[in-house]
């Protein structure tokens, strides 16, 4: 109990400062005892054992050797915490300098990594650069061998095909809500037109009845003699792409004569091929593709494009006419 007493501030309970006088301090000590003498506070239990505090207080401060020492431990106290406070503050700058470190060494890894993956995007870009036209040279070489093939059938063809599509509109009788639709459908139009041409597109529609319209790859000036069944008929009106001549010969490569030789018989009847005597037929020979067929490669594929877009605006067309 008498060691606790040093590790208080004596000073502090009796209200005097250190450098107080052994008067000033039995001063202070008279006034404190007034104030808390367990006579005075009968209601607060720790009166007496403040009073005794301030006792041994005045003990101490008006002894000249306890003075003394309390003083050098007070000032040893003072010593003690003035370093710890300098070490905190020391241990405070070394811990930011520390932080301040990492967090500049953790943003110079992090612009390492962005430029490394910066550095590999760049790689890649290069790379699927050099693929991609690699690819896009093949595809542009296959289309222009298919481009130039097709325009070597199409030369070797007899007729002489216009780049304007053929379209066709047939119209024929049909009651609204009969099944058959007059009697005509998508499969029968297409047994019917077939031997003409190479049908591209054939559309019939769905809420107009008795209507369809069809688009050709090469068809044969005769399909405008053609009327479909004989007990409801239909009429063909040219839409784009009409023949100038009739070729007989493009219909016969594409019709089915299973049902007899009238219909060869027929198509004979209206056309004639005459020869000289001692000639011989010429032979039929493709174009030289040289560099007039690389100019007319870029030609060739605008017209393939206009041809898509006009089929597809067709189409387009017979769909808005069956919504309205």
């Amino acid at each position: 109990m008498a060691t606790e007493i040093y590790k208080k501030d004596l000073y502090g309970i009796i209200g005097v400062p250190e450098e107080a006088t052994e008067k000033e301090i039995l001063r202070g000590y008279r006034k404190k005892a007034l104030q808390c003498h367990p006579d005075k506070n009968p209601d607060n239990p720790k009166a007496a054992e403040l009073f005794h505090e301030l006792s041994r207080a005045l003990e101490i401060l008006t002894d000249i050797a306890a003075r003394a020492a309390y003083d050098q431990s007070l000032k040893a106290k003072k010593v003690a915490a003035e370093r710890t406070r300098v070490l905190d503050s020391k241990r405070k700058k070394f811990k930011e300098d520390l932080e301040a470190r990492e967090r500049a060494a953790f943003e110079i890894r992090q612009a390492d990594a962005a430029a490394e993956a910066e550095r590999k995007l760049q790689i890649e870009i290069k790379r699927l650069r050099k693929e991609g036209s690699r690819l896009l040279e093949q595809e542009q070489e296959r289309l222009r061998r298919e481009l130039q093939r097709s325009s070597l059938n199409d030369n070797l063809q007899p007729n002489n095909q216009s780049s304007e599509p053929q379209r066709i509109k047939l119209k024929w009788k049909a009651q609204k809500g009969d099944p058959s639709n007059g009697g005509y459908s998508s499969d029968i139009l297409k047994d019917i037109l077939g031997c003409y041409g190479h049908i591209n597109t054939l559309l019939v529609s769905s809420k107009r009845t008795g209507s369809a319209i069809v688009e050709f790859d090469g068809v044969s000036a005769d399909i405008s003699d053609e009327k479909g069944h004989t007990d409801n008929p239909f009429t063909i009106v040219w839409l784009s792409g009409k023949p100038d001549c009739p070729d007989e010969f493009d219909k016969l490569d594409n019709c089915d004569f299973t049902n007899g030789a009238s219909k060869r018989n027929d198509i004979f009847s209206t056309c004639s091929v005459k020869f000289d005597s001692g000639s011989s037929v010429p032979p039929v020979s493709g174009p030289a593709y040289s560099e007039d067929g690389e100019k007319d490669f870029e030609s060739l594929v605008l017209m393939r494009m206009r041809q898509a877009e006009e089929r597809k605006k067709l189409t387009e067309q017979m769909m808005k006419d069956d919504a309205e």
